[in-house]
């Protein structure tokens, strides 16, 4: 993700892509011998262009090595299905860099080499961030960045309602506040609950945050969770365009300066200070208290399987420089990415101490993949917000609408 969620569709396009086998012409990506001095690089953000200070650095660090980086950047889906197709025939870039589910999808094709192979330290990366990574016992690449979820706050209309942000530590002193803003004339909360992976990922750091786990989506737990948004929804504490609210509409409600809370992520940042909204950051709690874990956002550098691993020296000295306390400073401030280093997170603060509450928010947080869920994470995800979607909508009650989907989940990934 950069200044937007990367969505998980591509995901499952491209699970399914490795399910009945991939055809396809071609593509322009490696296979090179080791003597060329051309490596090429492939990545999720075709809005930058070759004047870019992305481009630039990640041409400067093909410099360093002695070599020329051909970058090109795909669509995030069009990055993974070209990724698998050219995996599949041999044909890799030297460098991917993909959004973090997309990891255990490449590397069950086969696909990535993994850090013990390619010899990339992690030792210096955030536990919780690597995780994404993480299938099977092995490591696949190194993140450049994470960005994650919390809770933005309107002080002025806090303020008006007599709440005081710092009482709100639980899900009881969550509710009690949009209560006393609704009684104050003002709108509570909006989200986003669309029926995607936009709103499994919006759900996740409530579900997670009641104790509930992925592999049992009908948990006393995992109902807890849903019943906390359906209840915000009958109590009018929450708008109904939150059914299908992306995290883009979800954030241009927020932005009109009429609701207390919005979650969103670290992607706004900019945006709202343009609106102009005098704002605070709340991490989102756990159901007893405590910051909840939220899912992590961002991409993995990984080093794809060539048929010449001479190659892989110099591809490795770029993935070096690429992820050097110095460049994930500058590469996380452009992307608006939390470092996935303490080095490189202190750094950050030091140049904005706005993003204090953000960095605190990633080190709680949990990759979608993690607990070695792997590829059976999208199955899971698109009941889990088919749930949600039916909670919201009233057609069925929480408890329900979680136990199909735990029905469907379990026969999904058997």
């Amino acid at each position: 993700m950069t200044t937007k969620f990367r969505r998980g569709a591509a995901i499952a396009v491209a699970a399914a892509l490795v399910g009945v086998g991939l055809v396809g012409c071609a593509s322009s990506g490696g296979g090179t011998s080791a003597s060329s001095k051309s490596y090429t690089f492939w990545d999720p953000y075709p809005q930058f262009d070759q004047s870019a200070a992305w481009t630039k650095l990640v041409e400067s660090c093909g410099t360093k090595a002695g070599v020329t980086v051909k970058r090109t950047g795909y669509d995030t889906t069009a990055l993974t299905n070209k990724a698998l197709l050219a995996g599949q025939q041999g044909n890799s870039p030297d460098m991917l860099l993909v959004d973090n589910p997309v990891v255990s999808t490449l590397a069950d094709a086969g696909i990535l080499t993994s850090t013990a192979e390619n010899k990339l330290d992690t030792s210096a990366i955030d536990k919780n961030i690597i995780a994404a990574g993480e299938i099977g016992g092995k490591t696949y690449g190194v993140p450049i960045g994470a960005n994650t979820l919390a809770l933005y706050y309107n002080k002025t209309v806090l303020k008006a309602a007599g709440v005081d942000a710092a009482s709100i530590t639980d899900w009881a002193t969550l509710t009690d506040a949009l209560a006393k803003v609704k009684a104050a004339g003002k709108k509570g909360i909006t989200f986003s609950g669309i029926n995607t992976e936009e709103g499994s990922f919006q759900f996740l750091p409530w579900f997670w945050g009641s104790g509930a786990n992925l592999t049992q989506l009908d948990s006393p737990q995992a109902v807890a969770a849903l019943t906390l948004w359906t209840d915000w929804l009958k109590k009018g504490y929450a708008p109904n365009s939150v059914i299908q609210n992306t995290q883009t509409t979800s954030w241009q409600e927020f932005a009109t300066g009429d609701y207390a809370f919005g979650e969103n992520g670290t992607w706004q940042l900019g945006n709202v200070k343009q609106a102009g909204i005098d704002y605070g950051i709340l991490t989102i709690p756990a159901e007893s208290g405590g910051p909840a874990a939220a899912p992590t956002g961002g991409e993995f550098l990984t080093i794809p399987v060539q048929k010449d691993a001479a190659r892989y020296a110099t591809t490795k000295k770029i993935v070096n420089c690429l992820t050097s306390t110095a460049n994930f400073v500058t590469t996380d401030n452009t992307l608006s990415y939390i470092a996935p280093t303490a080095d490189a997170q202190a750094a950050q603060v030091a140049g904005n101490a706005a993003l204090k509450p953000w960095v605190d928010a990633v080190k709680a947080a949990k990759g979608r993949t993690s607990d070695n869920l792997g590829t059976k994470y999208p199955k899971i995800s698109e009941q889990l917000w088919t749930a949600v979607q039916t909670a919201l909508s009233g057609s069925q009650t929480p408890e329900a609408a979680l136990k199909a989907a735990q029905t469907a989940a379990a026969a999904a990934i058997k």
